[in-house]
């Protein structure tokens, strides 16, 4: 099985021998600052208590306070988290924003938890790591099966801990900057206009970019999509809206195919009334697997890491990949892509719309201000593209591939920042 971590450690090895690191920086940056494991209990609905166990990983913060999502899943782990935080420092420097990895979750399974139950965990799990995070400390976002609402509960729960605290020492709380602790809250919750697309946008001016720069057509240009949760929806969507033609969709339980081209909106409902694309009749049903090597012009693996590997990787067949889940190509399958010539944009760019508008959330919140929406788009239009045109002329600078492009510099802004504080 591969290990996430490792994989993380691995792809930082690489780019070390690039840069030529010194091994007190590269030690330093193999693991977390810090590294946080809670286990708390929760009184069900049945009246019974259970005891669930959680993580909050705080990779680095050279270049300012940690930033990451936390996810609910029985798929949790310590080595997910540790890698998903590095990942996040290297995805903040991408985006230039000032901000280090951070990464938390909470081992649970959403579907099984009545409403007041995953209250209750949201609101436990704050008060678990409540000492460690903080506006100016750590900044937690929703990830995978949370949401803005679960947001919503634990920035309360947050404002409860800090207020009970003041009135014990006698200290003042300012409720903007509690309020900026959680970004992707709800908009009416202090939340940013545009977050809930922001990642599947990002995306979209990365393949718009992609295609200025390899001279793509849209209406020639044929995209296979892995995923329909929040980020494959909205990448396939606004794909299709600007004429690329998108041929697949999928879930974990199934994926369908139309090489014609998919009418995006008609298959998601279809989707959110069956549960799943199974049985869709303008499309044929295909596996995950077998989406994966299809070939296409564009492949957009948009669901979990780990999904292209040494196993399956000769078989890929698109010339491009835009990675819009967190690590789904191994550093195995990595080689050999780069050896079929086939161009990855890495996560860690493709993907990094969500932090970049978080971070307008959190700027939004302390100077308590609220943005257009048009306002939120230019302004992550301008991070990204600025981000991929950087990351492409690394890798042409440094003839190697665009994840070491985007990691040549992303590895190299947070050591340089971490060389100003010593």
């Amino acid at each position: 099985m591969n290990d996430p971590y490792k994989n993380a450690v691995k792809q930082l090895e690489r780019v070390s021998e690039i840069l030529r690191l010194d091994k007190s920086s590269l030690d330093r940056l193999k693991v977390p600052d810090k590294f946080l494991e809670v286990n708390f209990t929760v009184k069900m609905d049945d009246g019974s208590v259970r005891t669930f166990k959680g993580f909050r990983s705080q990779h680095n913060n050279a270049r300012g306070p940690y930033k990451g999502g936390i996810r609910f899943s029985t798929e949790v782990s310590e080595s997910e988290v540790k890698a998903l935080s590095m990942w996040m420092s290297w995805k903040c420097a991408i985006a230039d924003i000032p901000l280090g990895g951070g990464k938390g979750g909470v081992i649970a399974e959403t579907k099984d938890l009545s409403e007041g139950e995953l209250e209750r965990i949201s609101r436990a799990y704050v008060r678990a790591i409540h000492e460690i995070i903080g506006p100016d400390k750590d900044i937690p976002a929703p990830d995978m099966y949370t949401t803005p609402e679960i947001m919503s509960w634990m920035v309360d729960e947050f404002i409860k801990i800090k207020n009970e605290e003041c009135k014990v020492n006698s200290c003042e709380c300012k409720k903007n900057d509690l309020i900026a602790t959680f970004t992707g809250k709800p908009v009416e919750n202090g939340g940013s206009e545009g977050r809930t697309e922001a990642t599947g946008l990002g995306g979209i001016y990365i393949l718009e970019r992609l295609a200025e720069k390899e001279g793509l057509k849209p209406a020639e240009t044929t995209v296979a999509v892995q995923g329909s949760g929040n980020v494959g929806y909205y990448f396939a969507r606004l794909a299709s809206e600007l004429g690329f033609k998108v041929i697949t969709l999928s879930d974990s339980k199934s994926a369908i195919i139309n090489k014609e081209g998919l009418d995006i909106e008609d298959a998601t409902k279809y989707k959110e009334s069956k549960g799943s694309f199974a049985g869709y009749t303008n499309a044929q049903g295909i596996s995950n697997a077998e989406l994966l090597e299809l070939a296409v012009d564009v492949l957009v693996p948009g669901a979990i890491e780990n999904v292209i590997t040494d196993e399956n990787a000769q078989n890929i067949k698109a010339k491009y990949i835009i990675e819009m889940a967190n690590g789904p190509i191994t550093p195995e399958a990595d080689e050999v892509l780069n050896k079929k010539g086939i161009i990855v944009v890495p996560d860690v760019l493709a993907n990094s719309g969500g932090v970049t508008v978080s971070y307008f959330e959190w700027l939004q919140n302390r100077a308590g201000e609220k943005w257009e929406k048009d306002d939120v788009f230019a302004k992550l239009k301008g991070k990204i593209v600025s981000a991929f045109d950087q990351s492409w002329d690394a890798m042409k600078e440094f003839k190697t591939d665009m994840r070491m492009g985007a990691y040549i510099l992303a590895v190299k802004k947070v050591v340089d920042a971490m060389k100003e504080i010593k």
